[in-house]
């Protein structure tokens, strides 16, 4: 028989961090790692909505960085050893400046605000934009509270100028068609 999905341990409003800490499920790590499975849902829908490219393995890969990241921020870190590789966060920051770079380099500056609404994709971008915002608030609480990887809010913030700027090359790139 397999092991059923709901445990009813959750039902009172607590949830347990690994290593085995209850919290309540609006503890800050819980809205954290929430947000970013919510976010990761998204990009699956801004990935899905882009076509089979360059862009939607890049999407796919970084939903699946998001597991280690969800791990890290899931872990009770005072009963839990986690590794999250700063080596790894910093090749990410590196790869996502440089993919902001080639985009920028190919449209005009941005003179206005931008609206979003001119595509369906660039909407779904701009939502994951807003979505990566509120994990990065999520993330400057975490913070004041503990040692979590200072990296993880650099990389939160590349990530949304990353998005941000995906938005605008989606419309650029169909109106150049």
């Amino acid at each position: 028989m397999s092991k059923k999905v709901y445990t009813k341990k959750g039902d009172g409003g607590h949830t347990s961090l690994i290593g085995g800490t209850r919290v309540k499920k609006n503890d800050i790590r819980i809205e954290a790692y929430g947000t970013l499975d919510e976010l990761s849902a998204f990009l699956g829908l801004l990935r899905n909505s882009i076509g089979n490219n360059e862009d939607h393995a890049y999407l796919y890969n970084t939903q699946k960085f998001f597991f280690a990241i969800g791990a890290f921020l899931a872990t009770d870190i005072t009963k839990t050893t986690v590794n999250l590789s700063k080596d790894l966060l910093e090749k990410h920051i590196l790869e996502m400046e440089n993919k902001i770079d080639v985009m920028e380099h190919k449209m005009p500056d941005l003179n206005d605000f931008i609206v979003p609404g001119s595509s369906s994709s660039e909407s779904i971008s701009h939502i994951c934009r807003t979505v990566c915002r509120r994990l990065e608030r999520h993330l400057c609480v975490i913070l004041e509270n503990s040692d979590t990887e200072k990296l993880l809010l650099s990389y939160f913030n590349r990530l949304s100028d990353y998005l941000f700027v995906f938005g605008r090359f989606i419309v650029f790139s169909s109106k150049s068609k």
